[in-house]
């Protein structure tokens, strides 16, 4: 049975979270468009290694909504890294035949990037 773009929303957070990059795969369109603030990706690998990369700083997400259409879901979640007050961020999803085809991030970055200096 296919998930909900909801569903997929909630176990592509939950992964990310947890850093299970295995669950995360199965739920990215090989084709899968990343724009963020901090970067862009083109394709599933690409796409990982950039969410890899941030989940390496990650400390933990705190989601405090989720919007879903039958196809689009915007999760407003705080961003925590450690050495960095809560960064809210809103993340959009678009789902096409059960797999996440389009992914846009937006946040402002600069208490995450006096971290990394």
């Amino acid at each position: 049975m296919t998930m909900t773009p909801t569903e997929i929303s909630e176990t592509y957070f939950t992964a990310w979270e947890a850093g299970d990059f295995d669950t995360m795969s199965t739920l990215l369109a090989p084709d899968v468009d990343f724009v963020g603030t901090l970067g862009t990706a083109r394709g599933a690998e690409e796409c990982l290694q950039g969410l890899k990369r941030m989940g390496q700083m990650l400390e933990r997400i705190e989601v405090h909504a989720r919007v879903a259409t039958d196809t689009d879901v915007i999760t407003w979640f705080d961003l925590y890294v450690p050495g960095a007050p809560a960064t809210p961020t809103a993340n959009w999803s678009h789902v096409e035949d059960g797999r996440i085809t389009r992914i846009r991030v937006t946040f402002d970055p600069r208490s995450i990037l006096t971290t990394l200096t």
